[in-house]
């Protein structure tokens, strides 16, 4: 029984589930919280909740920890604060059924990166579902005119997302090279670089006249930004990538649109296009076929190795 919810499928829908409700969280904090200060409460309290748990962890692995501090500082910087920071300053802009689609865009970054970089294999499927990806981003980021993108005549809040999806493609991939540390101890040390970050953004945010305190709605949604999507789903997401690597983990963000976009028609009350089924379509058609595609390529690469 322990080992069926242990399963990599069931831990990436989770993570995408809450990631779906951090757009829907975002949208409700937009006019009750500042952005930055969305991030500070966030990454104040993942570090609080994980410390307990993480010191002694943290303790036991400092060795390994130490020379790596670095790295890991680049990596909650990148992934954990300036991802979280351009995410809620896109919904301001932006809806939350186009920023969830929009993530969709990561496993395409991963994949470029993977193979421009370590030259990893993709199977001709997979490609396929990438494509298939690309062209729902494409239909959100555009409100379903693909000839706005020909302009450049783009949303403030959907170029804002697209820049936050290079960021996280870009933490995904660096993934690969963490130290062999706990995952307790890893979250706290990538939250904690995360929380020293968002203090510096909070303080230029409050230098440049744009803080705004927190109401109660805005403290409530920075609450759940802060358990779910910042504690939960980045360590859940942190075992996904260990358990099937980042390509295949990444494409599971796909599954991100279908959540946020259901959550914001109920929550939010947002207005669902046609461009939003046709593009939701594409994103879970590209999932489905890259999936199917890595399954079927692993007894391939296993024979080929064994022949070896």
């Amino acid at each position: 029984m322990a080992s069926r919810f242990a399963h990599p499928y069931l831990i990436l829908a989770t993570v995408a589930l809450f990631w779906g409700g951090n757009a829907v969280a975002g949208k409700l904090a937009a006019g009750h919280v500042s952005p930055m200060l969305i991030v500070l409460i966030r990454w104040s309290v993942a570090t609080l909740l994980i410390a307990p748990f993480a010191i002694s962890d943290v303790r036991r692995d400092w060795a390994v920890i130490r020379p790596r501090l670095p790295y890991l500082f680049a990596l909650g910087a990148a992934g954990f604060t300036l991802f979280n920071a351009i995410f809620y300053l896109a919904v301001t802009y932006t809806t939350a059924i186009n920023v969830t689609i929009e993530q969709s865009a990561m496993p395409l970054v991963v994949f470029l990166a993977n193979f421009l970089l370590f030259r990893m294999a993709v199977a001709p499927l997979q490609i396929v579902g990438f494509l298939l990806t690309l062209v729902g981003v494409a239909l959100t980021a555009a409100h379903g005119d693909l000839t706005s993108l020909l302009r450049l005549d783009l949303n403030r809040g959907d170029a804002l997302m697209m820049i936050a999806v290079l960021l996280y493609g870009g933490y995904t991939v660096a993934l690969r090279f963490k130290p062999a540390i706990n995952w307790r101890a890893m979250l706290f040390v990538l939250s904690a670089s995360a929380l020293l970050v968002a203090i510096v953004f909070a303080v230029i945010e409050w230098a440049l006249g744009y803080s705004q305190a927190p109401d109660w709605q805005g403290f409530t949604a920075s609450l759940y930004t802060a358990i779910f999507p910042g504690l939960l789903a980045q360590a859940l997401y942190i075992r996904g990538v260990e358990m099937i690597g980042p390509n295949r983990a990444n494409l599971f963000i796909n599954l991100v649109p279908i959540f946020g976009a259901a959550l914001a028609v109920a929550i939010v009350g947002e207005d669902f296009h046609l461009y939003h089924l046709v593009a939701l379509g594409c994103v879970l058609g590209g999932i489905l076929l890259a999936e199917h595609a890595a399954r079927r390529s692993r007894p391939q690469e296993q024979q080929t190795r064994a022949e070896r």
